[in-house]
């Protein structure tokens, strides 16, 4: 009886550390993502290039939305850029939760969301594969993931350690 019960509070415990570390990945992800569009913005009007319109492609491809006009496209591919950061914040926060912090953490975090851009994006033909990029695009692209990562995971990191749920290693 006693074995169950200590069973049942450590599914309990484990629980609860999930469910908090979800939390904490979604607000790390929004500060992920507010670091990197503001790189963008900055890399934006320095270059004049317009934003990007791939995740409203994508939006359409997987939930089959439809714009009216440029202004519901630019409105679709905001709100999908950002629940995509945000998401992208819960697999880092429980990284952080069950010990793979820091620097690893951040690496292992940054190959997961790049690696699934370079896959996912062309399986759905909303964009080119990597090989066809030009190498200004491949290493613009890297910065931006990598402010993205590195923001997300001092995020989490933080909001773990300052919670008092990270394990001790």
């Amino acid at each position: 009886m006693q074995d169950e019960r200590q069973t049942a509070v450590e599914a309990a415990s484990v629980a609860t550390r999930i469910a908090g570390a979800i939390g904490k990945g979604l607000v790390a992800g929004l500060i992920g993502t507010a670091a990197m569009t503001i790189a963008q913005m900055i890399e934006m009007q320095m270059t004049d290039r317009e934003s990007s319109n791939t995740p409203y492609k994508a939006a359409k491809k997987v939930f089959g939305v439809k714009a009216k006009d440029d202004e519901s496209k630019k409105k679709i591919s905001n709100i999908m850029h950002l629940v995509y950061g945000a998401s992208w914040g819960v697999p880092r926060a429980l990284m952080a939760e069950f010990g793979i912090n820091g620097a690893s953490g951040t690496l292992a975090h940054f190959g997961a969301v790049w690696g699934t851009e370079l896959t996912l994006l062309p399986a759905l033909h909303v964009m080119k594969p990597v090989t066809e990029w030009k190498p200004e695009a491949i290493s613009e692209d890297v910065m931006f993931h990598s402010i993205y990562a590195i923001s997300t995971g001092l995020a989490a990191d933080a909001l773990v350690r300052w919670s008092g749920d990270e394990e001790d290693a």
